[in-house]
């Protein structure tokens, strides 16, 4: 039974609403850098360790397929002194320029309040362009997206290609280990691997720096043994050595750089992981561990070559006997860490796509209640593991792998380097300056994609066929989002018109509170119409809350209601805003508002929320493959309840049919 009608204030004029605007100004977008606080060396040496394991695990088990590559016959080379100095020098050189001078030096001086990787680049683009940057801002945010698609290639083939490489060494102890043993024990490994996902990383990433040290120190240690039996392979820092041996091998040697480019897959996650470690720890660990320990490794498998000539796989014919076993032991181990850094990359890459507007929304369950980042995304997990396995069956050698890897990540660094152009030249450099460190930085992006595209019909496909997949479905869903969007604004009533005819009609109230979920800050939402048409009565308090996406990466709890307008007629305004890398909560930001002064009752609080039925229809805006494809993606992302946090038990839902 409906309460009698409560006695209504006028609503405010539009001066008394700017008043209000200005009484209560939006809160800072940025929160101070989350990037851990080093206090002195024990912390950065703790840190630097974390660091060790989780950016480092993809680059390291680079060693036990890279040079193999490049001496097997027929897409390899023949094992002369040349050839190995000349394949080392481009080793050494590729690692250099590519991780140390761009990454390490200039990429990662690209944070957004501390955070690195793709989308927050995109990020640092979008945010408040002019009115002359639009349409470049529109150029970046293709190419992000594309590179982004890309990423989602190397981690289908990342975790297949590293963890097969270490069971293959078990072929060189037993003739037992024959290769559909060593396939199927991969795939054994890869299904308890992505099984383990939902239960975090957190209990066993306290074991990943420690683990992936004992890794590099052995590969360094063994390296270091086989230089000292053969120290000329040292003359290889010597550049010349590379351009004697693209003079003598021409279009062949050049072609040898796609396998070369092994040794530096994993490049992006030295930026990619910035915020969760900072910038001192990443290249302290670096310097001190990971770059000696795979120029040891790959220089001392070139000592290999020179001492016993052409092997069937040089890194784990650096020992021999039962000391094999625990080479492979620990290549597993690495190998493992490696996937896994990649998996939760993965998706933390997922929820950003998804708090930005690119990706339907998914199950985004944190698994830890001290790190915010450690979260397991359920459909991404199954997806990957899906594609892994069949990857293993269907290929069955890390050689054919190798065939089909690097093509996706060199496309991902030329776009970061397309990318950091733009941040440049919002930092105030030079066109002559931004564009002459990016045209070097290119120069090495698009020769190492040029000696790939080869690869494209011995399986290099796959990873630019799962690019173009979420390319297209990241496009066509903020397509679609955007053209809902449109459909409502041109249906939307004025907020002042509406609150004007509340006060001549003086409804029925009921108690309680109404919280109305809208996605646009002005007009009414939809789904207050539809509810007050055909129910005659409102709430004593009715809250309109928008929640946004601030194109950083974390917004401080007291600062994730930036406004609260008051209305009048027991209307409210809430604007709620988090970081693309955060999980809106509705729960919380009501607890925000009591916080600030509009207090709400737990059990006496409704949610309303709009249902979308989609119709598709010739209209112009999208094409209409497009439209069925938006359409499945909407009916089957994740319920708007899950996603906010909000119980079942307190939702309604009203369906409301858009035609597209």
């Amino acid at each position: 039974m409906a309460a009698s009608p409560t006695r209504l204030k006028a609503p405010p004029s539009a001066a008394d609403l700017r008043a209000q605007a200005q009484r209560r100004p939006l809160a800072k977008e940025a929160a101070p850098s989350h990037a851990p606080h080093i206090e002195g060396a024990r912390d950065l040496a703790k840190l630097s360790l974390a660091a060790l394991g989780v950016v480092y695990g993809d680059i390291g088990t680079s060693p036990l397929y890279a040079i193999r590559e490049c001496f097997t016959l027929p897409q390899g080379v023949a094992v002369t002194q040349a050839n190995v100095l000349g394949v080392l020098s481009l080793f050494f050189w590729a690692l250099t320029l590519v991780i140390v001078v761009k990454y390490l030096s200039f990429i990662m001086r690209a944070d957004n309040r501390g955070e690195g990787g793709i989308l927050a680049l995109l990020a640092l683009l979008k945010a408040k362009p002019n009115a002359g940057r639009r349409r470049s801002v529109v150029v970046y945010v293709l190419a992000a997206l594309l590179g982004t698609a890309l990423l989602y290639g190397d981690g289908v083939i990342t975790p297949a290609i590293s963890v097969l490489g270490a069971m293959e060494g078990l072929g060189l102890t037993s003739t037992f280990f024959d290769k559909p043993v060593i396939v199927t024990l991969a795939v054994g490994v890869l299904v308890g691997l992505f099984l383990a996902q939902r239960a975090g990383t957190a209990r066993v990433g306290a074991i990943f720096g420690p683990a992936i040290l004992v890794w590099f120190v052995t590969i360094g240690t063994l390296g270091v043994y086989w230089i000292a039996q053969r120290p000329e392979v040292l003359l290889a820092v010597d550049p010349r050595h590379a351009a004697h041996f693209f003079a003598e091998h021409r279009l062949h040697g050049f072609l040898i750089l796609g396998f070369v480019f092994l040794c530096v897959t994993g490049g992006e996650a030295l930026y990619a992981d910035m915020g969760h470690f900072g910038k001192t720890p990443i290249r302290v660990a670096w310097f001190t561990v990971a770059f000696p320990a795979l120029l040891a490794s790959y220089f001392g498998q070139g000592a290999l070559l020179l001492t016993k000539g052409a092997v069937e796989n040089p890194f784990f014919e650096t020992v021999s006997g039962a000391a094999r076993y625990g080479l492979i032991g620990v290549a597993t181990i690495a190998a493992v860490i490696a996937s896994q850094a990649l998996i939760s990359g993965s998706f933390s890459l997922t929820q950003q796509a998804v708090q930005l507007g690119y990706f339907p929304r998914v199950s985004i369950k944190h698994t830890s209640g001290r790190a915010e980042g450690q979260i397991y995304v359920p459909e991404v997990n199954y997806g990957l593991m899906v594609a892994c396995i069949a990857l293993v069956l269907a290929f069955q050698d890390s050689s054919r792998f190798a065939s089909a890897y690097g093509i996706a990540v060199t496309g991902t660094m030329a776009i970061t380097s397309v990318l950091f152009y733009g941040v440049a030249r919002r930092w105030g450099w030079s066109k002559l300056a931004a564009g002459g460190l990016v045209a070097l930085f290119l120069t090495l992006d698009l020769s190492f994609f040029g000696a790939n595209v080869h690869k494209i019909a011995d399986g290099g496909w796959f990873p630019l066929a799962v690019g173009a997949v979420m390319f297209t479905m990241m496009t066509t869903w903020r397509r679609g989002r955007e053209l809902i969007g449109q459909a409502f604004a041109a249906q939307a009533l004025s907020l002042r018109a509406f609150m004007h005819d509340l006060h001549a009609a003086k409804p029925p109230r009921v108690a309680g509170t109404a919280v109305f979920l809208t996605s646009s800050h002005g007009g009414v939402p939809a789904v207050l119409l539809h509810y007050f048409k055909h129910n005659k009565v409102l709430h004593e308090q009715v809250v309109l809350l928008s929640i946004a996406t601030r194109h950083v990466p974390e917004i401080r709890r007291i600062d994730r209601v930036s406004e609260i307008e008051d209305l009048g007629l027991g209307f409210h305004r809430v604007q709620g805003q988090y970081g693309f890398m955060q999980t809106p909560n509705v729960l919380e930001l009501m607890d925000v508002c009591a916080e600030k002064g509009l207090e709400t009752r737990e059990a006496d609080t409704s949610f309303f929320l709009g249902r979308e039925s989609l119709l598709i229809t010739d209209k112009r805006g999208m094409a209409k493959w497009r439209k069925h494809v938006f359409a499945f993606l909407s009916r089957n992302a994740r319920p708007a309840t899950a996603f906010f946090q909000i119980p079942p038990n307190r939702v309604v839902e009203l369906g409301a049919q858009i035609e597209l």
